[in-house]
């Protein structure tokens, strides 16, 4: 259990740090390109919805073939798509290595295949526990990588320091090596096929309300990760000030998802997913209210942070709890396809109405009234496991 948590903490480090810090580049890119803003967000908002779309088959491929694999895989993809983003000159091409290479890359690299892993090789009693310590890894890589990756920026240049991080992408593939699950670990528990699999998740109702929470969640963390720090720079406060609230926020991250996973043991984890929602949009609310200054902005991000991937574990427990490990990843991955929608929503539409309205106002009250919205819909979930009449065939 040591070796997979180790490992899949480090690989998420990785891949989720390298992405938090993808705002910095909205600035440099676009002034240097002459695109607007929408071009960029539309680009990562592609990201996101590839993201979405081939989790369920990364994680398929991954419950059926084991992790290795796909992370081995989703390396090569992140790196590829990281010079591609560097080296683009047109706005397709830039979607096509931003958007759908490191969309795929992601999906191979993150949450969903490291979860299936950690369910099927850590007691249920520990799970919750286990998942909220990955969460907390990829937090604690949006804390290390967006400063590290502000530096880059300004020491050598936007697009070498996307070089650099392409190269330090392919270090996933050795990191997967401990990962490696024994021949019939993917295939144990329930004997069920994939198909039925997804249609019994698709036809029950707590899972469907899940999916409409994650996508609340998507649209929230994403605009703001994307949008913050052009943002902050409109009102007229320094790019530093952009790049510590990104890193305050994954700094309270990693506690507010370690503490989630602990609490997900004791309590309901409809509960808590329902308490951060709501909480996020009186974070939104009150900061939106008070007066703009650093402090407010790092106050702000201290709080978002601490909401910001909390719902991972709890959400992704509630799945394995309900449906068993057999198809985690590949359920855990169907579930985020609906995070990765909102995402998409997020991102493109602030960018759009940004253009469009010239502020960000729009978007902002939408961010909030989803919360509230979403804070509703995971109360009915049922966490109990569901009960079948027969095993289906395999």
């Amino acid at each position: 259990m040591t070796q997979v948590l180790l490992c899949g903490a480090f690989i998420v480090t990785l891949s989720m740090g390298i992405r938090h810090g993808f705002g910095l580049w909205l600035q440099p890119i676009t002034m240097e390109r002459g695109w607007t803003r929408e071009t960029f967000a539309f680009a990562i908002a592609v990201q996101n919805i590839a993201w979405g779309i081939a989790g369920p088959f990364a994680g398929m491929l991954a419950d059926r073939f084991g992790a290795f694999r796909v992370l081995v895989g989703g390396a090569a993809l992140y790196a590829m798509g990281l010079v591609g983003m560097a080296l683009a000159t047109s706005g397709l091409a830039f979607t096509g290595a931003t958007g759908v290479l490191l969309g795929m890359a992601q999906s191979g690299t993150t949450y969903a295949v490291i979860y299936g892993v950690i369910g099927r090789n850590v007691a249920p009693e520990k799970r919750s526990w286990a998942m909220g310590v990955a969460a907390a890894a990829g937090s604690f890589g949006q804390f290390l990588m967006v400063p590290v990756e502000n530096w880059l920026i300004g020491a050598w240049g936007w697009q070498n320091a996307l070089f650099v991080l392409g190269c330090l992408a392919l270090a996933i593939a050795p990191l997967a090596w401990g990962l490696r699950e024994p021949a019939m670990a993917a295939a144990s528990g329930v004997r069920q096929s994939v198909g039925a699999a997804l249609k019994e998740a698709l036809a029950y109702p707590s899972f469907r309300w899940l999916m409409a929470g994650y996508f609340v969640c998507g649209f929230q963390v994403v605009f703001i990760g994307v949008h913050m720090p052009s943002y902050l720079k409109d009102k007229g406060l320094s790019p530093d000030v952009a790049t510590t609230a990104l890193a305050l926020i994954g700094l309270f991250n990693g506690f507010g998802s370690s503490t989630a996973g602990v609490l997900g043991q004791k309590w309901a984890k409809r509960h808590i997913l329902a308490g951060i929602y709501f909480a996020r949009s009186v974070a939104i609310v009150v900061f939106l209210l008070a007066p703009l200054s650093p402090m407010s902005v790092y106050l702000f991000s201290a709080v978002m942070g601490f909401l910001w991937l909390s719902t991972v574990p709890p959400t992704n427990a509630v799945v394995a709890q309900i449906f068993g490990v057999q198809y985690m990843s590949m359920l855990g991955g169907l579930v985020f396809f609906s995070h990765q929608v909102g995402s998409f929503m997020g991102v493109w539409l602030g960018g759009l109405l940004y253009d469009r309205t010239g502020s960000y106002d729009v978007v902002w009250g939408l961010a909030v009234a989803f919360g509230v919205l979403a804070a509703l819909a995971n109360l009915p979930v049922r966490e109990t496991p569901i009960v079948r009449a027969a095993p289906a065939a395999a």
